[in-house]
């Protein structure tokens, strides 16, 4: 299956948990519990209040060169946000990419995203912790202690 199958196929409408495709076209779902929608909604506002250019979403999927993998929540500029809206997942990826930690997630899943994002033009990747820290990478400095594309957002969410 491709992406724009999945996201056309009435049976898997409105799930309670995450699919991605994997490098076979192989649906992957991940159960999340409910702080997983929670930090999602936190780390979007936040976003929105102090970057106010560009678009966030929210289970935004990129196609990479292992499948279509999904952000938990991504910003695009409203520069890229003109050239990927129409389409069914984002051949390139937004400039921020956040993965919230999940029981279902290991950490060498999560950092292989991080690499699969920056080789498809994310700027940053942000990590958020199951107890609400938050992890930034940026694509050329490696781990930093704040984001450069939005400086204010606290290092710690709570929900």
């Amino acid at each position: 299956m491709n992406w724009q199958e999945i996201c056309s196929y009435p049976n898997l409408q409105n799930l309670p948990f995450k699919i991605e495709l994997n490098q076979q076209g192989q649906i992957i779902m991940s159960p999340a519990k409910l702080y997983h929608g929670a930090f999602q909604s936190e780390i979007s506002y936040l976003i929105k209040r102090l970057q106010h250019h560009g678009k966030i979403v929210v289970e935004c999927a990129v196609r990479t060169k292992h499948g279509t993998k999904v952000a938990d929540v991504a910003w695009f500029s409203q520069e890229r946000w003109e050239q990927v809206k129409d389409e069914f997942e984002s051949p390139v990826a937004p400039e921020i990419c956040v993965e919230i930690v999940s029981e279902s997630n290991t950490r060498e899943e999560l950092f292989h995203k991080k690499r699969l994002y920056f080789e498809k033009g994310a700027r940053e990747f942000w990590l958020c912790e199951k107890n609400g820290k938050m992890k930034f990478h940026d694509h050329r400095k490696g781990e930093i202690s704040a984001s450069l594309l939005v400086p204010e957002f606290p290092e710690m969410i709570e929900i």
